[in-house]
């Protein structure tokens, strides 16, 4: 077994090798664009992972490990668009360096591609793969229905927060785990289990999340801090403290939500310090270790070496402590 960051390695030169057509720029500079954007490769490294650790060869996994990058980049392309987000990866957006409809062009090219990556594996493994991605691809248009959906209600549950952000970011990183597993030729039922080591340390992944937009350092974070805040994002944090917040801090905050006119300098630290005085910090590592604890919990129900194990244990432990 490797380190993540050797995965990673073996992923960013892929991505980096990949050539796409010269016309027309308006449609590929966008994609190149993004691609050399950086970010974690979390998935396809997940793939990699997973592939060696199932006793394959991580060669055979990284093509489709590659389609799934990109197809992940295209969801955010998307999402983007539709949050109006100005910032990611520390550089400006798509749609705010080119515009709204070149985003959603260039998204439709890469989920196009990531489909044909993905179906660059052998004729025996090509229909559990399809029926993996196509599977995902649903789901995570479902929740980011579910998340469009609660922005327009007062009355989001925890659970149903859990379930959206199961289905809009925790489902890839399953699907990746499970991915790298056929990769490796694996029986359905040790595949099912590589799935759900990655769907639990999804959530935790965005719990994680959306702590560190709220306490993170900008510098490294990669976007700017507050935007669930200024949005009024339904997180695990506003959901908690909508339904803890009394007296004095229930007012507050309650004005701070309907003010459509706040100052970003005036309201984010208004709200984190709601946050702070309910110990919702607190409250939400505690989740984080729980689902971070399953994770860890599943990787007993698969046949890996101690070697295999340490590397999946190693990489939770750096996801939930992260800064970016």
């Amino acid at each position: 077994m490797k380190t993540f960051d050797q995965y990673a390695a073996i992923a960013n030169e892929a991505i980096a090798n990949i050539k796409y057509p010269e016309q027309p720029s308006g449609l590929y500079a966008p994609i190149a664009y993004t691609m050399a954007s950086g970010g974690k490769r979390l998935r396809p490294s997940l793939a990699l992972m997973a592939c060696e650790a199932a006793g394959g060869d991580i060669q055979d996994a990284l093509l489709p490990a590659i389609g799934l990058e990109l197809f992940h980049n295209f969801t955010l392309l998307h999402d983007d668009v539709m949050d109006r987000a100005d910032i990611r990866r520390g550089r400006p957006t798509v749609h705010c360096k080119w515009n709204d409809n070149t985003a959603i062009l260039s998204g439709d090219a890469m989920l196009t591609f990531a489909t044909q990556f993905i179906a660059k594996t052998t004729p025996v493994r090509l229909p559990r793969m399809m029926e993996l991605f196509n599977k995902t691809a649903m789901e995570i248009y479902e929740g980011q229905q579910y998340d469009m959906d609660f922005e327009q209600r007062d009355n989001v549950s925890v659970d149903e927060y859990i379930e959206m952000i199961r289905l809009k970011t925790s489902v890839l990183l399953g699907c990746a785990c499970k991915l790298g597993a056929i990769a490796a030729d694996a029986d359905e039922e040790t595949a099912d289990a590589y799935y759900k080591v990655g769907e639990n340390m999804g959530l935790a992944f965005q719990l994680q999340d959306d702590m560190l937009d709220v306490w993170g350092d900008p510098a490294t974070f990669g976007k700017e801090i507050g935007g669930d805040i200024m949005n009024n994002k339904k997180t695990f944090l506003l959901i908690n403290a909508v339904n803890l917040a009394k007296g004095d801090d229930a007012a507050q905050l309650q004005a701070l939500i309907a003010d459509t006119n706040a100052q970003r300098d005036i309201k984010v630290p208004a709200v984190r310090a709601i946050y702070e005085h309910l110990r919702l910090r607190e409250m939400s590592t505690e989740a984080i270790n729980r689902y971070n604890d399953a994770a860890v919990e599943c990787l007993d129900h698969i046949d890996m070496s101690d070697e295999a194990r340490k590397a999946f244990t190693t990489l939770f432990s750096r996801l939930i402590k992260r800064d970016k």
